[in-house]
């Protein structure tokens, strides 16, 4: 084995390997982390890139929709500028919810969806955006291009699954939502989101590329 080839030749990285989409910030890849089938919480770690489980979920809730993140995303000053809200980012990747008519029952899988919205969660004193997205070309969804155009119950599932899913009884809950934004609020927090990440990794992926 050749000991010098670039780990990229054997498996991007789902966040610093995988590309944000040549569409963004209205099309854009969603790498997935969590499927509606789960009950277990599960999150990319950040050193190595595999699925590592962060905690079995207490409530029994599942999440409405397919759940992950944006590659070369960051929440951090940009993203938590828009807020205005005055806090950071949560220096992770952009968390993406996306919605498909067909049921998808595995993760660590990619796809490209369009973005429609989003919602402006905070999270213990971070900022932690959720963009909803919907599955290109999907057959029952893809007519639609903005989140006011989804049905109330499933944007009300998403903000009640996000609200409680950190929820630990007796303890006050450190989580809030805002009323979902729209579109374009939701392409500027994507194009907000790879410039944070430009900021902290730029230099590092051009190294990485000579």
């Amino acid at each position: 084995m050749d000991s010098d080839k670039s780990f990229h030749s054997w498996r991007p990285h789902p966040w610093h390997g995988l590309v944000v989409g040549k569409g963004a910030p209205k099309i854009v890849t969603a790498y997935i982390e969590m499927t509606p089938f789960d009950l277990v919480k599960y999150e990319t770690d950040k050193h190595s890139g595999y699925i590592r489980v962060d905690r079995p979920q207490r409530a029994s809730v599942h999440p409405p929709t397919l759940y992950g993140f944006v590659p070369q995303t960051l929440c951090a000053d940009r993203v938590g500028a828009l807020s205005n809200t005055g806090l950071p980012g949560d220096h992770d990747p952009l968390d993406i919810c996306v919605i498909s008519e067909r049921p998808i029952n595995r993760a660590n899988i990619i796809m490209d969806v369009r973005v429609l919205g989003g919602l402006r969660m905070i999270d213990h004193g971070e900022v932690d955006d959720k963009i909803v997205a919907v599955l290109q070309k999907d057959n029952q969804w893809g007519g639609i291009d903005d989140i006011s155009g989804l049905p109330p119950i499933l944007v009300e599932r998403l903000v009640h699954y996000f609200r409680t899913y950190k929820w630990i009884p007796g303890e006050t809950s450190g989580v809030s939502i805002d009323e979902p934004y729209g579109r374009e609020e939701a392409e500027a927090v994507i194009l907000a989101a790879m410039a944070d990440y430009q900021d902290v990794y730029g230099d590092q992926m051009d190294s990485d590329r000579t």
